[in-house]
Formats: structure tokens, C-alpha cells, sequence
């Protein structure tokens, strides 16, 4: 069976973790005053990889949280992945240079084709697509714009230029403890041949296991964030239970 990673998520904003509901920003619940802590706990609980997302540089349009996501970074031994902000080879160099594993493209990807088909081809596996979907539709600027791209059509150009990961989100699902868009998950990856990484929604054990069994189709793995903070999902059991 192919491996399927569980990233617990890290929203960053004021420098404190937080969780937004379907993206915005007066719907914010404040879980931990210090991230870096968190980051530690989910690798003491099993974790294989961390994920951050700097919403205040999702908002600006470039990274604010550079100097807690190197902190981040060097406490401890998992990767880490992020996004929020990425609009220069500048911030991705910065960024990798902090000893992130993996950047997260969003907005730009839509915005600006040639600054993502360039860091595409110079970092390759190193750059992941994050594709926030509205109705099928591509959402940008920390979700508070949606073009007129549609997933699947976006994913599919940029998997000819070297996206090898996508992070797909269903914002209907993001926060409300629904369970995935799995349909629209498998969807995805089977159109782009590439690997999916699915995120918001997943609220029980049973979605991550739902997402799993579906491994063979490029679904790689499944971003966790709010069912960890309130406890409905244990990371070491659901590490331990997606690997089977």
C-alpha cells in the first residue's frame, strides 16, 4: 500500500496558533500561545511531518512569520512544510534557507504563472501546489477572492510543469467538522497524476481512513488541524491507524 502521512496543522497569526472557520479571519479561536511548542507536541506524538500556514502573510501577500517558522524548523527533527505569502524566488530561497522542507504555492499559482513554473523547475519536489477550492473553483488571497480557474483544469497544467504535490481544500469543509471532500479529492489526483494531499474537513478517525484507502489513487496524505486541538482525533492513534 502506498504511505499515507497525517501533517497536524499550524495556523499562525499574531504569533499565536489559531484556527480560522472557512478562511476567515473573524472567525479565529486561539488554541496555543506558543507554536513552537505545538509543533513539538505533535512530534512527540507521533508526527512524520509538521505544517504551517503563516495566515498573516496568506493576508499581506508575502511571508510575516519568517523568524517563528525558523524557530519552528530547528526545534524539531520532522520536516516541516509551509505556506501563506509566496510570491518570490526571494521568499521560497529565505524560506528554505530557515530549514523548511517544503513550500506551499497558492495564490501565486493562479497570479503569477511564471514565478511558479520557475520555482517548479529549480526546486521541484520542494515546491507543493496548494489548490483552495469554492464550488470547484480556485480560490486566492487567503480566500477572500475566487477566480474563475477550476481545480482540476489548474492542476492539471502545473503537474506538465513539474508539480509533483498538490494540497487540495474544499472550503465549505475547512472547520466545520463535515469529514473531507473525498470525491472531489480522488478527483483531483486521478487528473493530475500526481500526489494529493487532502486538507479541511477531516473531524474523526474515520475520514482519515476513508482518505487512506484511497493511497493507491494519489491520495498521499491528509492535513489535521481542529480535530486535534479539540481532541476528537488522538495523532499517535490515527499515525498508528493509517498505517496498518
Amino acid at each position: 500500500m502506498s504511505s499515507f502521512i497525517i501533517y497536524p496543522a499550524i495556523d499562525i497569526r499574531d504569533g499565536k496558533c489559531v484556527r480560522l472557520v472557512q478562511g476567515d479571519y473573524n472567525q479565529e479561536t486561539v488554541y496555543n500561545d506558543d507554536p513552537v511548542q505545538v509543533a513539538l507536541s505533535w512530534e512527540k506524538q507521533g508526527g512524520t511531518y509538521v505544517h504551517l500556514v503563516d495566515l498573516d502573510g496568506a493576508k499581506a501577500g508575502h511571508p510575516v512569520n519568517d523568524e517563528l517558522i525558523g524557530r519552528i524548523a530547528s526545534a524539531v527533527n520532522v520536516p516541516v512544510q509551509v505556506g501563506g505569502g509566496l510570491r518570490t524566488v526571494a521568499d521560497v530561497e529565505r524560506l528554505l534557507g530557515l530549514g523548511v522542507s517544503r513550500l506551499i504555492i497558492g495564490t501565486a499559482a493562479i497570479e503569477d504563472r511564471a514565478f511558479t513554473e520557475e520555482v517548479l523547475g529549480r526546486y521541484g519536489d520542494k515546491v507543493a501546489i496548494g489548490i483552495d477550492a469554492r464550488n470547484g473553483y480556485v480560490a486566492t488571497r487567503g480566500w477572500l477572492e475566487t477566480s474563475e480557474v477550476q481545480a482540476e483544469v489548474l492542476a492539471k497544467e502545473l503537474a506538465a510543469f513539474g508539480a509533483e504535490t498538490f494540497i487540495f481544500t474544499d472550503i465549505s469543509r475547512d472547520g466545520m467538522m463535515q469529514g473531507p471532500n473525498v470525491e472531489a479529492i480522488v478527483s483531483l489526483a486521478k487528473a493530475s497524476g500526481r500526489t494529493v494531499i487532502a486538507s479541511g474537513g477531516v473531524s474523526v478517525m474515520d475520514d482519515l481512513l476513508r482518505l487512506s484507502r484511497h493511497a493507491e489513487d494519489g491520495v498521499g496524505g491528509a492535513i489535521v488541524g481542529k480535530a486535534l486541538y479539540t481532541g476528537s482525533i488522538d495523532l499517535t492513534e490515527a499515525v498508528r491507524s493509517v498505517n496498518k
